[in-house]
């Protein structure tokens, strides 16, 4: 009785934290898929219609040449020791101290999301495997199609916040995330130049359809799993 109990216990928790853990693990994936993509992506980011013009003189050619460069310093293990010597054509350095600091720090938070992707990967896999040997199958199908569907809703709700209050979503972001006021650049900043409101409202866009196509994925493909083993169970009974 106290074996079922805890049985019982242990498979509530693992569909809880399963129903937390996917929707986190599938946006932070996504986050993964956006940068890594980056250097295919922005180029044509620059290029939509109605993406801003720099006022102080980047051409779109400029603007790409100038983002590959920071992509790349996101990708490497490379310290701030990587823009020593990348000076924009008028001999100054392309970052000043405050970007520089920012850069430093959205790199820090990066190898932190990777983390905390592997930990969230991992956990999910143990949990899935626990609910599939100690309940069944279809329960660990029916709590990764939760999971999915949980982050089609997450999804759907940072869609919505772009929509009504992109600037609102963008200073909380930054808030919880960085520390002090170092994410705060002038007009003419290279960060700024490069990188706009527009850049930015557009990525946050991209990430959301980045992670309702895996979570679509992830969800149909479960229902689909899910459909068979209940079919294969019924036959059994047959």
């Amino acid at each position: 009785m106290v074996s079922r109990m805890r049985q019982g216990a242990g498979q509530k928790f693992a569909q809880w934290t399963l129903g937390i853990s996917i929707p986190i693990v599938l946006v932070l994936m996504s986050v993964w898929i956006l940068l890594n993509t980056a250097k295919w992506w922005v180029p044509i980011e620059y290029r939509l219609p109605g993406f801003p013009d720099d006022e102080f003189g980047f051409t779109l050619e400029d603007r790409i040449y100038w983002s590959m460069i920071d992509i790349e310093y996101l990708l490497n293990d490379e310290g701030l020791d990587y823009f020593d010597d990348v000076q924009l054509e008028d001999g100054s350095p392309m970052h000043n101290q405050r970007e520089l600091r920012h850069m430093e720090d959205v790199k820090r938070l990066i190898h932190v999301v990777w983390k905390v992707l592997g930990i969230g990967l991992i956990l999910s896999l143990i949990l899935e495997v626990y609910l599939s040997m100690f309940a069944d199958v279809r329960t660990s199908l029916e709590t990764l199609k939760i999971g999915a569907r949980n982050t089609l809703i997450l999804v759907a709700i940072l869609i919505l916040g772009v929509i009504v209050g992109f600037g609102v979503l963008f200073v909380g972001f930054h808030r919880i995330f960085f520390e002090g006021n170092t994410w705060i650049f002038l007009y003419s900043d290279t960060f700024i130049r490069l990188y706009p409101e527009r850049f930015w409202r557009d990525t946050f866009i991209f990430l959301a359809l980045i992670s309702a196509a895996t979570g679509a994925i992830v969800y149909f493909l479960s229902k689909l799993l899910l459909r068979r083993a209940r079919f294969q169970v019924g036959q059994g009974h047959s």
